[in-house]
């Protein structure tokens, strides 16, 4: 079957096909009518523009770029989503790459396959292995850092939830509580280090920084697991009665090391993780955990992308969103 074109839509709402072309790029200056009559003309045609001779029309492909550090993080899922609502709402297609499979390609290249399509504008969403790549990527297309802390070039706008104030309210949570010896499970990167800083300070401030132990993890489940049974694999006075997990991944590698070693939670070891993924919304787990905005976020990147578009030019700036904690059922006051 044939599909429709311009010049059939034009026909049936009778008018011109410049007309038509203007209804449809949403351009000012067209009366109501002839407006509601292009559109009503487009719908019972079925008719859809076609994409990539606008593209040559206009200059620009209309898609963004989002370069993900992992997709395998579940926090990523909220962000998406928020970003994908602003882009769509404004004509914009989304087109996802994995940074973890593009670095195959070598150091430094891993917007490649996206720059090569040739998009407007890029979101890169986590922290990448080699930040510093971006300048030259920045340099030819308008870029947004979301939900990473690294250093930027100038021109890149950076947006992420306010890791230290997150870290603060779950640590300020367990004391609250009655927990003295709080662990915390210690990320990498700046975001990691920002968490376990906020963490410190916040023990330190109520007077607790000789309870407060720190235990490196990879982030993942399985060093979650290991980083808790060498917390906990010992019996003392001194053992924590608290775990605070750099996310949501590694807090439930904790839960299963509390099991194993025959603790109960929130009974014996109360443990909160970081993020509120739809891990922690499990009805099993139900964590207690810290929602770093991440719809906010996505929202924001996609704004402040759309503005980068306008006026190329401008500085950038770092945009935090207010993070919220989360309480659940793996957190209670420390028994005996």
């Amino acid at each position: 079957m044939k599909q429709p074109t311009i010049r059939d839509v034009a026909e049936r709402a009778g008018v011109s096909k410049s007309l038509v072309s203007l209804v449809l790029r949403g351009a000012d200056g067209v009366r109501p009518e002839r407006r509601e009559a292009v559109l009503r003309a487009a719908r019972e045609l079925g008719y859809r523009p076609n994409a990539a001779a606008r593209s040559l029309s206009e200059r620009r492909t209309r898609t963004v770029g989002v370069l993900l550090d992992d997709l395998r993080n579940p926090w990523f899922v909220d962000l998406l989503d928020g970003l994908n609502a602003v882009l769509r709402d404004n004509d914009l297609h989304v087109l996802l790459s994995d940074a973890r499979l593009n670095r195959r390609s070598g150091p430094g290249d891993a917007a490649g396959p996206l720059r090569d399509l040739g998009v407007d504008g890029l979101v890169v969403v986590g922290t990448l292995p080699d930040p510093a790549a971006l300048a030259d990527v920045a340099g030819r297309v308008p870029v947004v850092v979301a939900g990473a802390r690294e250093a930027v070039p100038p021109g890149v706008d950076v947006v992420a939830g306010d890791d230290e104030r997150g870290a603060r309210l779950v640590t300020e949570h367990l004391i609250g509580l009655g927990h003295r010896a709080v662990a915390h499970l210690a990320g990498y990167g700046a975001v990691g280090e920002l968490r376990r800083r906020s963490f410190a300070s916040a023990m330190r401030a109520h007077g607790l920084a000789g309870r407060a132990t720190v235990e490196p993890c990879d982030m993942t489940e399985e060093g979650g697991y290991r980083a808790t049974v060498r917390l906990l694999g010992t019996s003392g006075p001194g053992r924590p009665t608290a775990v605070f997990a750099v996310n949501d991944i590694a807090c439930v590698g904790a839960l299963s090391a509390a099991e194993e070693l025959g603790l109960r939670v929130p009974h014996d070891l109360s443990v909160a993780g970081y993020d509120n993924t739809s891990i922690s919304r499990l009805r099993h787990l139900w964590l207690t955990t810290v929602d770093n905005a991440g719809h906010e976020v996505g929202r924001r990147a996609a704004r402040l992308l759309l503005d980068r578009l306008r006026a190329p030019g401008r500085p950038g700036g770092l945009h935090l969103a207010a993070p919220s904690l989360e309480i659940r059922g793996t957190t209670a006051a420390p028994q005996g």
